[in-house]
């Protein structure tokens, strides 16, 4: 089965995994800050802490922030149900912002009307969280000029792209935004199996997240706190079990050496569906910006269905040629949830919407053979003339 996605584990990797499994230290050892360091160093942060998934990275996001009830956060309705659903657990309201029509990212012009239209209801947007989507890095010195002028913090949703660039610049996310989140979940550019990251140039984000990724417990004291005894801890606050195991991490640290080169095949990969679907009309091929580097997570083709040609019926084909596609996403304010209990409905952000009817994300990663994104090609082109 060709799969749209899927983790790419070597010799090296194994090896790593099972050292630790012989050093004795399964979790909260060593490799704990050995692999925030080799993220602290590829992503160029200052500071950096490792966790349970992207979706506790986001959550503790916003605990460190200081989302609370009333308070309104900003993101796309063209991403994981993860990115909203994280406001909701601080207490705070979700809206959305509809997608540029080419970037597929958060259109930043209707970014800054909807911050604006919220300030004449004299209510402050708290926070911004932009998804650079499939890969493809947002127009981040927009997204910071608004953070800017309307004070208004500003996270980056980075679990796409990984190993991406912006204005020729690997260092790009953690430059523009307050926050920046990881997702290793084994279809992204490099895993751990699970786990995620929050990266910041801001020390006293880093302090709160560290606390909260471990109950709340306080375990450094004063020299005087220690007449308690050495086995003494403070709790001050609720915090979460969002820690992550040295398993984890000695895959990651293993995975993250290879990154430049899993970016350069998924390009590499990109580049073929490119020039065999960008001379058709019945495709839109994924469009990417000057000095910026797509990290290719997703490649999405946009599709001009029909009633006989349905993307539904395109899946049910290439199915049965062991070709496994996806889409990404259902936009995530027409899910039931959000519908029901914000009012959201269909016609609220109709570039995403229509996004959504004509995507499709074709098979990439590291292990696809050139025969099967041929086979790809040929099975997609295929139904649009014959079915």
């Amino acid at each position: 089965m060709i799969k749209y996605g899927r983790q790419f584990i070597n010799s090296d990797d194994k090896k790593a995994v099972l050292s630790v499994l012989s050093s004795g230290w399964l979790t909260q050892g060593p490799k704990i800050n050995e692999f925030e360091n080799s993220l602290r160093k590829f992503f160029g942060a200052k500071h950096c802490c490792v966790v349970s998934s992207g979706t506790a990275a986001l959550h503790l996001t916003g605990l460190a922030l200081g989302w609370k009830p009333g308070d309104v956060v900003l993101s796309s309705p063209i991403s994981f149900l993860a990115s909203s659903n994280s406001i909701i657990y601080s207490g705070a309201t979700p809206d959305f912002v509809d997608i540029d029509a080419k970037t597929y990212n958060i259109d930043p012009d209707k970014l800054e009307g909807k911050i604006k239209s919220y300030l004449k209801k004299k209510r402050k947007i708290k926070a911004i969280i932009a998804t650079d989507w499939a890969g493809n890095p947002c127009d981040w010195k927009m997204l910071k000029k608004i953070s800017n002028t309307y004070n208004v913090r500003l996270i980056n949703d980075n679990c796409h792209a990984i190993g991406a660039t912006y204005q020729n610049d690997k260092f790009y996310a953690t430059k523009y935004a307050d926050v920046v989140t990881h997702s290793y979940h084994p279809v992204k550019n490099i895993t751990t199996g699970e786990t995620g990251a929050i990266l910041t140039n801001h020390k006293r984000i880093y302090d709160r997240v560290k606390i909260l990724r471990s109950h709340g417990i306080i375990k450094q004291f004063k020299k005087k706190d220690f007449n308690q005894g050495p086995w003494f801890y403070e709790m001050h606050e609720l915090g979460y079990n969002y820690r992550i195991s040295d398993i984890h991490c000695a895959l990651g640290i293993s995975q993250i050496k290879r990154l430049r080169k899993f970016v350069k095949k998924r390009e590499k990969i990109a580049h073929i569906y490119d020039l065999n679907f960008k001379s058709n009309n019945n495709f839109v091929i994924p469009q990417v910006k000057k000095n910026c580097g797509h990290a290719y997570h997703l490649y999405p083709l946009q599709i001009n269905f029909n009633k006989n040609k349905q993307k539904k019926k395109l899946f049910r084909v290439l199915n049965k040629k062991n070709i496994n596609l996806q889409v990404h996403y259902i936009p995530i304010h027409l899910q039931p949830f959000y519908k029901k209990r914000y009012g959201f409905k269909k016609g609220d952000f109709p570039i995403a919407e229509k996004f959504y009817e004509k995507e499709v994300s074709l098979p990439i990663y590291f292990s696809l053979k050139t025969n099967e994104i041929y086979k790809v090609i040929k099975n997609i082109k295929s139904f649009l003339i014959k079915e």
